[in-house]
This record gives C-alpha cells, structure tokens and sequence, in this order.
C-alpha cells in the first residue's frame, strides 16, 4: 500500500471542503450584497417621503441600521472567506508537496544562502527546488530563519532526540498546522521582527510615580468639573474660575511632558500592529496543550507568572484603540484637557517596562514551534520516512538511502555504511551515472538527521558530525577566485570543520592535471582521515582509485556503471563494488552528434 495515500487522501477530503465553504461564503455575501441594495434604495425613499413632510425623519434610522449591520456582516464573511481561501491554498501547497509538484511553488529561503557555508549551495539547502522549499510551511519570518538556521548547523544529540519527541506530538495535529497557516499570512506580510524587537528590548523609561499620580489628578478633576458644566444649565463666575485655573495649572505640566509622549506614542505605532498580529499566534498556542518535554517549555515561555502573553497584548492592544480613537470629535473636542494621549502614553510605557523584556522571548518561542512544525509537517505527508537513529561513536551508516528532492518513483536508493575501521569511499564511474546524486543523498540526509527531521532512507544510524561539501564550486570574478582556487579554499574550509567531520568531495582536484591531482589528493585525503573525519570522494581519473588501495581497511573503492543498448546509454544508478571498467565521455560526445 502506498503510504502517501493517506496524507494525499486527507489534504483532498479537506480540499473539497473548504472549497464547498468557500463557495457557500460567496454565494452569501452576494446575496447580502442584493438585499443591502434594496435596503439601501428603501432608506432613500423614507429620506424622500420624510423631506416631502409625508413622514417622521427618525424612520430613516431602522433602513440606516439594517445598511450598517449588513455592511459590517458582509465584511465579517469577506474576511471569513480569506480565512477558507488561505486553507485552500495550505491543503494545495500540501498535496503539491506530496504529487512533486512543489518546486518554485513555495519558500525558497534564497536570503539564507551563503556561498561560503561548507554545504549549503552544494547540497541545495537553499533555493528554487531546495530542501528549504520542500520542508518550510512557516508563516513567520522568524520560523523561517530558525528552520533555516537548523539546516546551516548540526544540533547536540540531546537536543536533536527532544526535537523528535516534539515532531512525533506535533505530527497528527493537523489543526494545529492549518489554524496557524491562516493567521501566519497576516504575520508574514506585516510583522517586522526586528524591528518589533528592537523596540521591546530598548531600556524603559517609566514615568515617575508622582507623574502619573498629578497626571490622573489632573484628568480625574477635568473629567469632573466638565461632566458638571453638561449637566448644569447655569454656569456661575466661580465655576468658570475653577476651569481656568485647572486650566492654567494643567497646560504646564502637559507641556513639560510633550515631547517624551509624542515620542513614546510614535514608536509604538508599527509595534502596536505587530503586537496585535502576535497574539493571534499566541492564543493559538496557548490553546493547545503539550506532553513533550520541549512543546512544554515552548509553551510556558509564552505564559509568564501564570497569565499569557496573548492576554498581556491585549492590554496593549485596548490602550492603542483608546489612542486611535483621537480621529473621534469628541476625543478631539476634549482630549487635550483630559491629557488623553499623555495617559495612554504613560500606560504604554509602563507596560513596556513590565513585558517588553518578554517579546524576545515569545517571538522565540513562536519561531522554534513552527520550525518544529516544518518537520511534523514533513513527516505527516512522509509517514515511510524514519527518524535516524543517534550514536557516540563516530558513523554514517544509511540504508537504502534516497534523495528528499527527487520523486520516489525516480529515486533510485543506495545504502552507505562508514564506520570504523572503514571511513573513505573512493566512488569512480563514467558521466550521469549518478555519482554526484549519491554525494548529495547523503549530505542532504545527514543536514536533515542533524536538524531534527525525519530521513529518506529505510534506516540511518549518524553520530554528530561537522559537514562540508565540495561538490558546485565556481569561479568568482568579484573574489577574483578561478575554479580551482575556489575548490582548494573549500577544501581547506572542510579540513577546518570540527572533528568528527562528513566530507563529501565531487571530482576532487579536477581544475588541475592529473600528476597533480592524484598527489593532491592523496594527501588530502589523508589529511582528512588524519582529524577522524569520514565520508566520500567521487572521480573521473582512475589513477585516484589506487589511494583505496593503499589506504586499506580505512578505504575501499566502489562504483557506478552504464551500459550501451541500441547505441542508446542506459544507466541503472546503482553503486557497485570496485572500479569502474569504462568510459562512456566519448559514447555522450557521439549521442549529441559530435564527431569523435
């Protein structure tokens, strides 16, 4: 049975549902777009007959009424229906992913890609068709950039074995994932992280208690002696005195403090909005309750002294409707004497003493789940997919191991078992026949071992190990770097690795002539195994192929093979014991019509 008939049966169910809602959605809003038309039409006739004098002009509020509600009613389904319309889009996504239609579909992270990390261009973590595409399902940026700095480097085994806990909770709770993909594209569009931090981190400067006391003095007697004048219809010269001199005492101190609250209420403009976004998330999450041990911790870092943070927020968030509210003629009309704006900034400020050292800490905490959930979502629509198991010992042992990026039914599997004493392959074989593709299986399967995911192989035992690949280098005109410059300063970044390290190295030396080559890379190779690192080189010179000779038992040679059928090449991408017995450049040259 096809394993991936279930998650491409379930995100099917799902589409069709929320397709059919989505219709319905529609169909409602446009039959309450007819009915506010009528609606509408019947309160410019009561306006009509009531300005001809034939009847009362208050029965233009009931039509007025009956059009507001419905416009509001007609914006809450419109909003409803973006909601269905971004779950279309994530089930969509979804079976894309299953159906290996997902390339250029998604995430590329192509802002993470660095030319110089030891593995990162070579493996195709990054990218148009990358393992970042294939895996991200994040709506943060910062879940994206903490997935993405997952990938770039190899976690401890103890954080590694949480992180499955995590996933394996994670996995089933699809829900969960939706719920969080339909809020996360707000957050996408308008969260600015950094930014968001940059202001909750900056040192509080609370106004002084004395402040604030003279402030809701002042607002308190204000409040009063205005709410008097309204419901008294005469005003005495006394009265009148009295407001003036509340008047003359307030504007000073009102003045004193204007810049400090014109320059908390603008910083707190974008932030207030980011805020607000967050707390969706948040309240999301506090929702949902965790067994595993990290989900836990996740979850009370976003509930501090027994009150969440998407309740803290909406404090915030009810001050910056108070201060929105300013548009309003009455706020306008009596505002400044009831030091609106100054409270509101007080109370902003003050609560950015209290809980802006928090954010870091929720943004954090949100980044990490739907990291996490990048990977449970991996491993639902994967459920043949395993998680590697860890060891001490120095090991790279795969089974069968496939290629995440291709389709299964175009993956061809090979098993790798590099333990001691043996801990070099020297893979020879002729052009396409899937050297390079065997490289990279393993390196893209050791990145996804070491980050926490599930693996493409029926079985994969890794200790933690440092990579480094050599397998796309180029030559940089801006650096000023040939080919072969840009392959010996990788090659010495891979040297460089903390031990234990996995090297995987394509055509090594093959920017210079092969005496050169094969004492290079002789040396090399012995240089490597020399740190106690452990991995696979790939060669065209068969000259290369006695340094497994003279490096047994740490080597052994291994190869991949074509055959011509109906002068037609015909690859199987098996890896087979031995060196290699032929060429076939010549056999390609001819096929493309070349005469050789």
């Amino acid at each position: 049975m096809d394993q991936s008939a279930l998650p491409r049966d379930t995100y099917a169910t799902r589409l069709a549902d929320r397709q059919r809602s989505l219709k319905n959605l529609e169909n409602r809003r446009l039959r309450l777009g007819n009915v506010r038309l009528l609606v509408f039409a019947g309160a410019a006739a009561v306006a009509w007959f009531a300005w001809k004098g034939n009847l009362p002009l208050w029965w233009i509020t009931a039509p007025l009424a009956a059009f507001f509600a419905l416009v509001w009613t007609q914006a809450r389904i419109e909003r409803d229906a973006e909601f269905v319309r971004r779950g279309i889009r994530f089930y969509e996504q979804g079976l894309a992913r299953i159906e290996n239609r997902w390339q250029g579909g998604g995430e590329s992270g192509e802002r993470f890609l660095d030319v110089h990390h030891p593995y990162g261009a070579d493996l195709d973590i990054f990218g148009r068709g990358s393992l970042f595409e294939l895996l991200s399902t994040a709506r943060t940026r910062g879940g994206e950039a903490k997935l993405a700095d997952w990938l770039r480097a190899p976690a401890p085994l103890d954080e590694l074995r949480r992180r499955h806990e995590a996933v394996e909770e994670l996995r089933p709770l699809l829900d969960l994932r939706e719920e969080l993909a339909v809020l996360g594209d707000d957050y996408r569009s308008g969260v600015n992280p950094e930014h968001l931090i940059e202001w909750a981190s900056a040192p509080a400067q609370p106004f002084p208690a004395w402040m604030r006391l003279l402030a809701l003095v002042f607002s308190v007697i204000q409040a009063g002696m205005l709410g008097w004048l309204f419901a008294t219809s005469f005003v005495g010269i006394g009265a009148r005195i009295g407001v003036l001199a509340v008047g003359f005492a307030e504007g000073p101190f009102a003045l004193f403090l204007r810049n400090r609250v014109l320059a908390v209420l603008y910083s707190i403009h974008e932030p207030s909005r980011d805020l607000d976004l967050l707390s969706r998330i948040l309240a999301t999450l506090e929702r949902q309750s965790f067994q595993s041990p990290k989900l836990a911790a996740l979850r009370a870092a976003i509930r501090i002294g027994g009150k969440s943070a998407s309740a803290r927020i909406a404090r915030l968030r009810r001050w910056m409707e108070l201060l929105d509210s300013r548009d309003n003629v009455f706020v306008r009309m009596f505002g400044p004497p009831l030091l609106w704006g100054t409270q509101i900034a007080m109370a902003v400020e003050n609560w950015r003493s209290q809980h802006g050292p928090h954010v870091k800490e929720w943004l954090d905490a949100v980044s990490e789940i739907e990291a996490l959930s990048c990977f449970a979502n991996y491993a639902w629509e994967h459920p043949a997919d395993p998680y590697p198991e860890f060891a001490e010992e120095r090991i790279f042992h795969g089974e069968e191991l496939g290629h995440p990026l291709l389709a299964e039914s175009k993956c061809v599997r090979n098993s790798v078992a590099l333990a001691d004493p043996l801990r070099l392959m020297v893979v020879s074989g002729s052009n396409m026949s899937g050297k390079s593709t065997l490289l990279r299986a393993v390196g893209i399967n050791a990145v996804l071992a070491l980050a926490g995911a599930p693996v493409r192989a029926k079985r994969l035992v890794i200790s933690h190990l440092s990579v480094g690949a050599s397998i796309r280098t180029m030559d940089s005109l801006e650096e000023g770097h040939s080919r072969f410059m840009a392959e010996i300063l990788r090659l010495k970044q891979i040297l460089e690795l903390p031990p234990p390290a996995l090297f995987l190295l394509d055509e090594l030396l093959h920017g210079t002539n092969s005496h050169d080559r094969a004492i290079g890379a002789e040396g090399l190779l012995n240089g490597l195994l020399e740190r106690g690192a452990i991995g696979l080189a790939t060669t065209h010179d068969l000259s290369l192929a006695r340094v497994a000779d003279e490096l047994a038992p740490l080597a052994v040679n291994v190869h991949f093979e074509d055959r011509l059928e109906d002068g037609r090449l015909v690859f199987d991408y098996r890896m087979r014991p031995g060196v290699v017995t032929r060429s076939n450049a010549l056999d390609l040259m001819r096929a493309v019509g070349l005469r050789v």
